[in-house]
């Protein structure tokens, strides 16, 4: 029996490629439950409704089913990257580390260090530091002395300045000053108080007198030759004549001050200072003497390099100590029989820093039994995150460090480690100290992977990166396959039901048959009726196994 379903055409968009707002469609359905489903809506617009709402439905379970394939790859991929990533900074944090270890072993190392060459040959004697003083500042012959002599030496200009017997000095500037000015002082008084000057104030002063006091000339005669006598050089009381002296002692005064006969004048105090501070200089910047500031900048330098020295040397010796410790341990551990312990920690906590970034639970399991009794085989179990495309799967880890553990035992061993943590995926890893001659970093046999690994070797990490990646996507690949088989039976399932539904009619058969003469008609449409039905099941159940088997095969020819 089909059925067909018109759906009413619309507009197509005007560019071809652009997508089109709808879409005319013809579709004959000849699937029994769909048929079913169909015929409960009546003829027209109704079932054309329905039929329109189911096609969507349909469309988007199986857009959304694409989808979470595409978002488990991109998931997958994405984590391949950080990996790669991670690898990388790894690689290159330790080659910073060296380089830096290099540079600084280059330039401190108390031995053959930049450094501690630079500064020997600054502060030895007869050093650059101390060629560079003694230039400065060293003896007669120093830039300090030459600048001191330049400037205040015998026959520098300043001492010429300060010389009474240059003509051009300061002392002879000053005498010639003030005679100058004293003899303009003197001429401009005696000018003014000379009768022979007409303009003078004494002259003046008479001229009035006589004029408007003629009696009083005798008495004012008296009175000006008092005045003339105070203002003559002739008596020694007079006030010129006091005044000439005291000009006199003042440049005696200054002339004492500036000279350097007189060890008590101001110069020669200044000469004497100069020459005190010239030697304090010389005593303070020479290494000649133990308490100068140079030699006790010197000691305080050579102090601190001495410490510094002894504390390299002590920390050497301290690194020295540890490293024959860890040294020894090792080769203890490798001589007594918990070296395999140790290799299957170092693994444990690798692991785990490897599985925390995706959330992967990480069990340590060498020291319980598991599945099989008093079996301990499988080192660690790994159960995949949440997030993961087959979350819940389990990868069964076994590390070996054994001398002469071939590939035949160790998948043996693997296998039987799969079994006894009910895990679906072996990782297997060898050491790289007693894995077999010209084996692989890493190969797959079936559900196992085989890697090697070195605890103290950080270029192999790679390799259990790679191996857990295989690990993953072969939990992934089994997930797929346990769906795709559930979704198969149970589409077998159910035909095989409605085979078995359509053949207990066979029943209601035997009732028609009482009364064959009576119901020949019913009996005959009936059968037709189950016939076509078990026909239509057994093509449905075909299919199903076909679809199965070329699934099956395509997955084998992938592995």
């Amino acid at each position: 029996m089909s059925d067909t379903i018109p759906i009413e055409s619309a507009r197509y968009a005007t560019a071809e490629s652009e997508t089109p707002t709808s879409m005319f469609l013809q579709l004959e359905v000849d699937d029994p439950e769909t048929v079913v489903a169909l015929s409960q809506h009546p003829e027209g617009l109704a079932r054309d409704a329905f039929a329109l709402k189911a096609l969507r439905i349909g469309v988007l379970a199986l857009g959304q089913a694409r989808g979470q394939i595409d978002a488990a790859a991109v998931r997958n991929e994405c984590q391949r990257m950080l990996e790669l990533v991670a690898v990388q900074l790894r690689e290159h944090s330790g080659a910073l580390q060296q380089r830096l270890s290099g540079t600084l072993h280059e330039y401190f190392d108390p031995q053959n260090g930049r450094f501690h060459d630079r500064v020997e040959r600054l502060i030895k004697r007869d050093g650059e530091l101390e060629q560079v003083l003694r230039r400065q500042i060293g003896h007669d012959d120093s830039i300090l002395s030459k600048t001191l002599s330049a400037h205040f030496g015998p026959d520098s200009p300043l001492m010429k300045r300060l010389s009474p017997n240059e003509a051009e000095g300061l002392l002879c500037a000053l005498r010639e000053t003030f005679g100058k000015q004293l003899e303009t002082q003197r001429e401009t008084v005696l000018k003014e108080f000379s009768l022979n000057n007409r303009e003078g104030a004494l002259a003046r002063l008479v001229q009035e007198l006589t004029e408007n006091q003629g009696k009083l000339t005798q008495t004012l005669q008296g009175k000006i030759d008092t005045v003339v006598k105070e203002f003559s050089l002739d008596a020694d009381d007079s006030a010129l004549s006091r005044l000439v002296k005291n000009v006199t002692a003042a440049q005696q005064t200054i002339s004492s001050e500036f000279s350097l006969d007189n060890e008590q004048s101001a110069l020669s105090r200044l000469t004497k200072m100069l020459k005190s501070a010239d030697a304090a200089i010389h005593d303070n910047l020479t290494l000649d003497s133990d308490t100068s500031a140079l030699a006790r900048l010197k000691r305080e330098l050579v102090t601190i390099l001495d410490a510094q020295s002894k504390t390299n040397r002590e920390f050497q010796e301290e690194v020295k100590v540890a490293i024959a410790t860890i040294t020894a341990k090792k080769q203890a551990e490798q001589q007594t029989t918990r070296h395999g312990l140790v290799f299957e920690q170092a693994l444990f906590t690798f692991l785990q820093d490897l599985c925390r970034p995706s959330n992967d639970m990480v069990e340590f399991t060498g020291n319980s039994t598991g599945l099989i009794k008093n079996c301990k085989k499988g080192d660690c179990l790994i159960e995949l995150g949440p997030e993961h495309a087959a979350a819940g799967a389990k990868i069964c880890v076994e590390a070996k460090e054994v001398v002469g553990f071939d590939i035949r035992q160790a998948r043996a061993e693997i296998e039987e480690g799969r079994k006894n943590r009910a895990a679906q995926i072996g990782l297997f890893v060898y050491s790289k100290k007693t894995a077999p001659a010209g084996f692989e970093p890493i190969t797959r046999f079936g559900d196992d992977v085989f890697v090697v690994w070195d605890a103290e070797d950080a270029t192999t990490d790679q390799f259990v990166k790679l191996g857990l990646t295989v690990a993953r996507a072969l939990c992934s690949r089994a997930e797929a396959e346990r769906q795709a088989q559930q979704v198969d039976f149970t589409a077998v399932d159910k035909a095989i039901l409605a085979v078995q539904k359509r053949y207990d009619d066979f029943d209601q058969i035997n009732k028609y048959a009482d009364g064959i003469m009576k119901t020949s008609d019913d009996i005959k449409e009936r059968v037709r009726i189950m016939r076509k039905a078990i026909e239509r099941e057994v093509v449905e159940i075909s299919r199903q196994i076909e679809d199965f088997k070329q699934f099956v095969q395509s997955v084998g020819g992938a592995e």
